[in-house]
């Protein structure tokens, strides 16, 4: 027993005279238990407005005269040229179909948003004008003919691709996800929520299907050949998108 012990006195002051390096590569450090966590995003280039929350947008256009309009489904039609980028914000609500979005539907944006965000760390900004497109409608219990009824309501045209509304700040997705997510099931069009970086991915993933399409039967080679006389059922509109658009609708799958 004297002995054991001796031998293990030994051993210890051995090894304590030994250099501090060599002595903390022989421990056994244990990891069990231990979590590793995220580095915490840095916000410090982030500078909130004067007025972060969404502001209130008329219901009708300030006027001298109202003047109707015909239908032009074109503006709803096909993707969107212009506010397919973030401006401002880090998340938003980008549209997947073309529709018109009324007064009520801005409302219902910007009640929800403004309730549930914090002013002091997020911010709001709209990405599309106040309602300024008239819709007509005739009474109930009209005879047929008379002319283009009066005007009833405006509405703002969106297209596939827009940016419907923009949020960012001092938060993270997860924060604000679940709002964001509410308010675009309630639209009257498809809509996804998106960051910078999923927008950017969705865009590069189109890109890389269009480059790396194994397929040679496309709509573009079919409508310019004019197989089994297929021009005559297509518009210019399909031409000139490729048939990745129908009427108002986005077809994602179509190269």
């Amino acid at each position: 027993m004297f002995s054991t012990l001796k031998h293990a006195f030994l051993g210890f002051v051995r090894t304590s005279s030994q250099p501090a390096d060599v002595l903390q590569n022989n421990l056994k450090v244990l990891a069990a238990g231990l979590r590793t966590y995220e580095v915490p995003p840095d916000f410090s280039d982030v500078v909130l407005p004067d007025k972060p929350k969404l502001k209130f947008l008329e219901k009708v256009p300030n006027l001298k005269q109202a003047k109707k309009e015909m239908k032009k489904l074109r503006d709803i039609q096909g993707p969107a040229k212009s506010t397919n980028t973030f401006s401002e914000g880090q998340y938003g609500i980008v549209a997947l179909g073309g529709g018109y979005l009324h007064w009520g539907h801005m409302e219902m944006m910007r009640l929800t948003i403004n309730r549930r965000m914090d002013p002091s760390t997020t911010f709001a900004v709209w990405r599309i004008n106040a309602p300024y497109k008239p819709i007509t409608r005739k009474g109930l219990g009209q005879r047929m003919g008379g002319g283009k009824g009066a005007i009833d309501h405006y509405v703002t045209p969106v297209k596939c691709g827009r940016l419907v509304v923009e949020v960012g700040g001092r938060v993270e997705l997860g924060e604000v996800e679940a709002v964001l997510k509410e308010v675009a099931k309630k639209l009257p069009f498809p809509a996804k929520v998106v960051s910078r970086e999923s927008l950017a991915a969705l865009y590069e993933e189109q890109a890389e299907r269009a480059a790396n399409n194994q397929n040679p039967w496309t709509f573009q080679r079919i409508a310019r050949s004019n197989m089994l006389g297929i021009r005559k059922v297509l518009s210019p509109f399909d031409m000139h998108n490729h048939g990745r658009y129908t009427g108002k609708f986005f077809n994602p799958k179509r190269v």
